[in-house]
């Protein structure tokens, strides 16, 4: 399997499980992941929020643990990276203000290079412009986003599990989709995990 370097973008009170899980993930099956955050280097960390669905008209928020950042955000070149990946949480509605989080997200679209999003990470691919004429999934309360700027919207499954593929682009519509999500980001990124 070719090693790849993949870019994450966070910020404070990102998803819990939406930066960890895939950060983890993406390690165990042998990548290399940076982890950058606007205005915060290598060392530093961001706090996280725990999203949970207990059956209420919208999911609840506690405070989730403390992510360290291995990358700084200043030094960051796409053309360095083979991948982009935005998890969810708070974080994405701030960092898409950050013009260079949108020329970040804008290289990596325009080179082609897969990019896998999650819950309301697709506010980021929103903000950049880059869903015009995709098709994607999301945290429900983005789908109004998602089709203002063009996109088409793949609906979301009764559990929360599913995932959307359109060329280089995966995207799911929270955490519960983890395992289809990143199942389809590795095989966009070419990699094979045999038994």
């Amino acid at each position: 399997m070719a090693v790849k370097k993949i870019l994450m973008l966070a910020g404070d009170f990102v998803e819990d499980y939406e930066i960890m899980v895939p950060f983890q993930m993406l390690l165990m099956v042998g990548h290399q992941v940076d982890v950058v955050c606007p205005g915060k280097k290598a060392g530093d960390f961001v706090a996280t929020a725990i999203h949970d669905f207990e059956g209420f008209q919208t999911y609840t928020e506690k405070r989730g643990h403390n992510f360290t950042l291995n990358a700084d955000f200043d030094k960051v070149d796409t053309a360095a990276y083979d991948a982009l990946v935005v998890p969810g949480g708070r974080a994405p509605e701030y960092i898409r203000l950050d013009p260079r989080v949108l020329e970040i997200v804008k290289e990596m679209a325009a080179a082609g290079k897969p990019i896998a999003s999650v819950c309301h990470g697709q506010q980021v691919l929103v903000a950049a412009g880059v869903l015009n004429g995709r098709t994607c999934t999301a945290y429900p309360a983005v789908r109004p986003d998602v089709e203002a700027t063009g996109g088409r919207w793949c609906e979301v499954n009764a559990t929360f599990t599913n995932a959307c593929v359109d060329g280089n682009i995966v995207t799911a519509p929270a955490w519960p989709a983890h395992p289809e999500w990143i199942r389809k980001f590795l095989d966009v990124l070419g990699t094979r995990i045999e038994a």
